[in-house]
């Protein structure tokens, strides 16, 4: 199979999915995987720049002899339900994207080269990039640029996150 293989606890999961089980959120972002102290965050969500970005974040990891923390921001799509005459309640149903993301990456070739864990956040992009990067104590976080008028308009996630980020940045065109 391609990609690296862990020695895990049968009942840990590859894909960390804070939003379904949030109880165990806090567990498991105070117990990261010492294997992955000091690697590399990636944002990835698909895109031909998060395409470049993992690619780059690859070589850093495999040069540096780090592992790589491939982090998926999930979109919260918010849902109204009607309950009869009741106000609506807006539940968050999240998108099913980062397990697409997932079986791709567990099937990709390149990979092989580094020791990798995805991780699936909800919520702002910089925010969650920036944790996942203090969690791991990450020595990086690469991320793809965004080209476009919406990221003129409202900043990039790459300008952003450089901006408040505790660590370094690699902006990837």
């Amino acid at each position: 199979m391609a990609g690296h293989e862990f020695s895990e606890p049968a009942d840990r999961k590859r894909v960390a999915d804070h939003a379904a089980h949030p109880e165990a959120a806090e567990e498991t972002r105070h117990s990261c995987d010492p294997a992955f102290q000091h690697g590399v965050v990636v944002g990835f969500d698909g895109s031909t720049s998060s395409e470049r970005a993992l690619a780059y974040a690859i070589g850093m990891a495999r040069r540096s002899g780090s592992g790589l923390i491939i982090v998926h921001v999930a979109n919260r799509l918010p849902t109204t339900v009607w309950a009869g005459c009741e106000p609506p309640v807006f539940v968050d149903v999240p998108d099913h994207r980062t397990e697409v993301l997932g079986l791709e990456l567990a099937c990709a070739d390149y990979l092989s080269e580094v020791p990798w864990i995805l991780v699936e956040r909800g919520g702002d992009i910089c925010h969650e990039l920036e944790e996942v990067g203090r969690e791991y104590a990450a020595d990086a976080i690469v991320v793809g640029s965004t080209h476009g008028l919406v990221g003129r308009i409202f900043g990039s996630v790459a300008g952003r996150l450089a901006r408040r980020a505790q660590r370094p940045v690699v902006v990837i065109p």
